[in-house]
């Protein structure tokens, strides 16, 4: 059973004194609509309170906001408690960033089709007619839009569907929690502890050991090994340095021509770097700034890396410096020497951080 009024403007009508105790707050929502030039012309409920299918409709939108709460639930517990520090293997760590999707997806959708079934199963059908003008508010538009507003909050049903209420709240309280979650959970857990990204392969091994640049074989480098002009990729002289466990530690060693090596040193003096290089030869990174992209396309004449995912164009002999491209920050220069048989080594680890990382700017 459906119930639905038809309304018609009276012609030369009289307005209703809407502080008449007989009316009831339709009948000032409807004398409000007329006065704003507003004609309700089909007012029909979907559901009859209290039958079978209203209960029906209560329960499948209380049950998607519930769904809500469990799933943005869910997220603050991964979120605080799940281990995302990556480890090499199959650690629990690799569903960190999944687990959060799904949790967020589920619960945005859970709200989502909740007030979209509330709005399109449960709210009166209302078709309204209005002409559009402007006019300060009287006292008795005041009385109206109070009116209104509560007669609105009356026909989403609330107060006789406690259900709701209750469910509405217990599904949005955990989505604020989730909004304010990164916010706050730096100061539950620290994300930089025992300084995960400050860190390479290249850091010094116990007892302040250096570690040497070898190559994708193992093999240390010389000087000799590399002609003027030339580059070659290196990695650090430790277990797995050559695998995916050490994926930040790709470094680009090059060997300058004596003009541009001069010109090097000097920019790398005027930022504090005066003793990065050794000789004519220098290392930096070769995660783009960008993106993590490998930067590895080495102009000789122009000293110049390139990186070919998106094209920025990186100045060797100025620090590494973005000169094109979408990349902002420089490439991280590694400091090198020489130890004792020749070869080289890190006289430490990168002084910044590799790659975009989570405070890259324009």
């Amino acid at each position: 059973m459906s119930t639905h009024t038809e309304h018609q403007a009276p012609q030369g009508r009289e307005p209703l004194d809407v502080n008449d105790p007989r009316l009831s707050r339709f009948d000032i929502v409807e004398e409000g609509a007329r006065r704003d030039d507003i004609e309700i012309v089909h007012y029909e409920p979907q559901v009859v309170p209290g039958t079978k299918a209203e209960r029906r409709l209560t329960r499948l939108v209380s049950g998607m906001f519930l769904l809500t709460g469990l799933a943005s639930t869910a997220f603050l517990v991964i979120y605080i408690w799940w281990p995302w520090e990556w480890k090499a293997g199959r650690g629990g760590d690799k569903y960190y960033t999944p687990l959060l999707g799904l949790t967020l997806g589920v619960a945005l959708l859970g709200i989502g089709f909740g007030i979209l079934t509330w709005g399109k199963k449960l709210l009166p059908k209302e078709v309204s007619i209005q002409d559009r003008h402007d006019q300060p508010s009287s006292p008795d538009d005041r009385k109206i839009t109070g009116a209104t507003m509560l007669y609105l909050a009356d026909e989403m049903g609330v107060r006789r569907r406690p259900l709701l209420g209750i469910s509405l709240l217990a599904g949005l309280a955990p989505v604020g929690a989730v909004v304010a979650a990164p916010l706050v959970g730096g100061l539950i857990s620290d994300p930089h502890r025992d300084n995960q990204m400050f860190t390479t392969g290249f850091a010094p091994a116990e007892g302040g050991k250096q570690i040497r640049l070898v190559r994708e074989d193992g093999r240390p480098v010389r000087p000799a090994d590399i002609s003027a002009g030339g580059q070659i990729t290196v990695f650090p002289g430790i277990e797995h340095g050559v695998s995916n466990k050490h994926a930040d530690s790709p470094t680009l060693l090059i060997h300058m021509r004596e003009d541009d090596a001069r010109d090097s040193r000097a920019n790398n003096a005027r930022v504090g770097h005066g003793d990065y290089m050794w000789g004519n030869y220098a290392a930096f990174s070769k995660i783009c700034t960008h993106a993590g992209c490998p930067a590895s396309l080495y102009e000789q004449q122009t000293n110049r890396l390139l990186c070919p995912c998106h094209q920025s164009q990186f100045q060797i002999t100025d620090n590494a410096r973005p000169i094109f491209g979408p990349a902002s920050r420089r490439l991280p220069q590694l400091p090198i020497e020489v130890d004792a048989e020749g070869f080289f080594v890190a006289k430490s680890d990168y002084t910044e951080t590799i790659g975009p990382d989570f405070w890259e700017r324009p």
